[in-house]
């Protein structure tokens, strides 16, 4: 990997590193084109609908905004279920490899999705972190995000606060309730700190999984995509059922196993299994409170 030390440096200090050229444009136009499938698919429904492993819809829609003449899809749920070309992506990109040399050689699949934020769609995500979501016994957890568009500042770029990874793991439980949300305090916060990622189809944003980060709405006319894996480091076991099941969990993608469990002291409060399709709907209405 080209300036792979730089990059190694700048994760450690950030949290995060933006990647070009993550994965091919061939790559990009396989999983596009399967995604405009689905995304064709999703007008004859008018709610969320498909079947993952644990019953819960696999397709999520935006409520109030999605029809047959605007789809609203807004989350596919471990699309590498669905499609071997998702799954090849998600088993072998350059992304990966920065992944295994920033945290272990022992590198193994946790999760996938797709977040949509199509034009109109009006979809927002709240500022939170992924730790919490889905905490494990070290915190070695790569969220990757790779651009399946062009991601711009119209149309509802990630929004992350560098350096936050350092600090502490921040309550997604507001007044007795799992809102999937920081408080409106650490909001406020992050939202005056926090920098766009930007960049082309193909590049990757890789983020630590205690990074605070959210991303406002599309407000232009062209769509947002984005193809998210989590990797964890081989010795990380999780401590809840994983809240995207998968036929691939746990599957190493990097090096080999180990049947080793490294721990790290840390304190947090247990997230809530969701009901719904996807954790837009444990955000859904859910201000955070000061």
């Amino acid at each position: 990997m080209d300036n792979a030390s730089h990059l190694i440096e700048d994760f450690h200090r950030d949290g995060y590193v933006m990647m070009k050229d993550a994965i091919t444009p061939e790559q990009v136009a396989r999983l596009t084109a399967i995604l405009d499938d689905w995304t064709a698919e999703s007008r004859r429904h008018d709610g969320p609908y498909g079947r993952m492993l644990d019953g819960r819809p696999r397709f999520d829609v935006q409520p109030d905004v999605h029809s047959a003449e605007t789809p609203a899809l807004r989350r596919v749920a471990s699309p590498v279920d669905m499609d071997d070309a998702y799954w090849a992506v998600a088993r072998d990109n350059a992304a990966l490899d920065l992944t295994a040399a920033i945290f272990s050689p022992n590198i193994k699949f946790y999760a996938s999705k797709v977040n949509l934020k199509l034009p109109g769609s009006h979809t927002e995500v709240r500022y939170h972190q992924d730790f919490p979501f889905d905490p494990h016994t070290n915190m070695d957890m790569m969220t990757v995000l790779i651009f399946l568009d062009d991601v711009t500042m119209e149309n509802g770029p990630l929004q992350l606060v560098p350096e936050s990874h350092k600090g502490p793991l921040h309550s997604l439980w507001q007044d007795g309730r799992f809102t999937g949300a920081v408080s409106k305090e650490i909001e406020d916060m992050a939202s005056q700190r926090a920098v766009a990622c930007t960049g082309k189809a193909g590049d990757a944003c890789l983020m630590h999984s205690a990074v605070l980060h959210g991303s406002s709405a599309n407000l232009g006319a062209d769509p947002r995509r984005l193809f998210i894996i989590t990797y964890v480091a081989e010795d990380a076991q999780p401590f809840v059922p994983n809240p995207i099941p998968t036929i691939h969990d746990g599957t190493v993608v990097r090096g080999e196993a180990t049947g080793s469990v490294r721990a790290v002291p840390f304190e947090m409060e247990l997230p809530e299994y969701p009901k719904t399709a996807s954790f837009f709907g444990q955000q859904e209405g859910q201000a955070p409170q000061g």
